[in-house]
């Protein structure tokens, strides 16, 4: 392991979130939301999984790399206008984390690594533990962070809806670490719901 080189790379990603300007407040503390998610994602991965890859660490931090670029609004409205924005996305990102591993001089098959993460290739059906791993951190920040900011915003079916969708894509494991964050009491209840919805 290249720790300099490593700490480089995770800064280059750093440093190209930190131009996000859209907000997020990660425990009472408001910055770039990219760069809140990404720094939170790679806690995660390191709370979930102490003994992580590199690619997977650097994965966490670059899975919304410079995301504010393309937002929601510049598709079609509708489902397939949804699906070809996050596609595109994946590949987007990809790219972007690839030019910046490239010129901390990683080789091409890491590169290949890190972008397989970023674009969750192998994320059905258990295929590749680490992209289960990743989706498991996303999930856990967005319920640490994102999730009391979106339910101002929906009500409750829907934001039920949303959780059970959020539950599906995690491991077990996942959902024993998001059933362990502290939550105010309207969003403790909210995931109890969506895990019972989930279960019956």
């Amino acid at each position: 392991m290249d720790a300099d080189r490593f700490a480089r790379a995770a800064a280059a990603i750093d440093r190209a979130n930190g131009d996000d300007p859209n907000p997020l407040s990660v425990g009472g503390v408001t910055r770039p939301r990219a760069l809140a998610e990404g720094e939170l994602v790679a806690s995660w991965i390191d709370r979930l999984a102490p003994d992580a890859s590199d690619a997977l660490r650097l994965a966490a931090r670059a899975h919304h790399l410079r995301r504010w670029v393309s937002p929601r609004s510049s598709y079609p409205d509708g489902r397939a206008g949804y699906l070809r924005w996050r596609r595109d996305l994946h590949e987007f990102h990809a790219t972007e984390v690839g030019v910046i591993l490239a010129a901390e001089g990683y080789e091409p098959a890491f590169v290949a690594r890190v972008q397989d993460l970023v674009r969750k290739r192998g994320l059905k059906g258990g295929a590749d533990a680490e992209v289960q791993l990743l989706e498991d951190a996303i999930c856990l920040a967005f319920l640490e962070a994102e999730f009391a900011e979106l339910a101002d915003r929906l009500d409750e079916e829907r934001m039920i809806d949303v959780l059970v969708k959020t539950l599906a894509k995690m491991s077990d494991a996942g959902k024993q670490a998001g059933l362990g964050i502290e939550l105010a009491q309207r969003e403790r209840d909210l995931l109890l719901r969506a895990v019972a919805a989930s279960t019956s």
